[in-house]
């Protein structure tokens, strides 16, 4: 595990814990479970891209990410809203929305106004490591979480799972490797990410969606993230048979997000 990966998963311990001393676990998981609108409003994250890619589509999780560690600021004119919506027109299956706050300057609030902006599936991006972050994640209106092998032990991780599924919500399992990999393939999610950044270096080589998508059952969904900047990374990935893409700083980057994810995958 990188250093960078220890520091935040010891900040995001203290945060959970200084949550619970607001508001207790007890009582986050009561008012969640008890509120039928937040059930009603559930969209469904791997049915959307699932649509896209029986359509004869690329399924593009598009990423609502304000800065990362190893970037800094990737869009100073942050504006989660426009962002969702500019998506959302240009062909956008789910969008991934950054809450952590230290590291990356996300927000529950980012989450919240996004979703709101749009009618597509929203995945909660952070650092998952207590199941309170998973009520906490339903009562933002996240559709689906993400939970990254090398964060967690395997009995958490499927506790975790249970958790999400039984709130009806999506869960993103995300690999780095082969070890990661077939941690990944022993719990029961169909979402299997294959982060093509090495968590140690910080490189990225899209290779690695590559080797490992060959030891992925043909039921599970493989969706390829971080460094698709350019058409023919694109163009790479689909020839190989991989249609589900989660893309954020290309798209970050860019004057209207939307229409770059759209100039990118047309």
């Amino acid at each position: 595990m990188s250093d960078i990966l220890n520091t935040i998963l010891a900040v995001k311990a203290d945060e959970v814990a200084a949550a619970k001393k607001q508001r207790g676990f007890a009582s986050l998981r009561r008012d969640v479970e008890a509120d039928a609108e937040l059930r009603a409003n559930l969209r469904g994250f791997e049915a959307s891209l699932r649509r896209h890619i029986g359509a004869g589509g690329a399924a593009v999780i598009a990423e609502v990410k304000k800065a990362s560690p190893s970037k800094g600021v990737l869009r100073a004119d942050f504006r989660p809203a426009d962002i969702a919506a500019s998506y959302a027109a240009n062909g956008a299956a789910c969008l991934s929305v950054l809450t952590d706050a230290q590291f990356f300057q996300g927000a529950g609030d980012y989450l919240r106004q996004a979703r709101a902006a749009c009618a597509i599936p929203v995945l909660r991006k952070d650092f998952m490591v207590d199941l309170y972050q998973i009520y906490e994640a339903r009562a933002m209106g996240a559709d689906c979480i993400l939970l990254i092998v090398a964060a967690l032990d395997h009995g958490l991780m499927a506790e975790m799972e249970a958790c999400a599924h039984e709130l009806g919500m999506g869960v993103l399992i995300e690999a780095h490797d082969g070890a990661e990999l077939d941690a990944a393939l022993k719990l029961d999610s169909a979402l299997v990410g294959i982060n093509n950044r090495n968590l140690r270096t910080f490189e990225t080589s899209l290779q690695t969606t590559l080797d490992l998508m060959q030891r992925i059952p043909a039921e599970k969904l493989v969706i390829t993230e971080s460094g698709i900047l350019v058409a023919d990374d694109v163009r790479r990935m689909r020839d190989a048979g991989v249609h589900a893409f989660l893309v954020g700083e290309a798209f970050m980057r860019a004057p209207d997000p939307g229409a770059e994810l759209r100039r990118l995958f047309s």
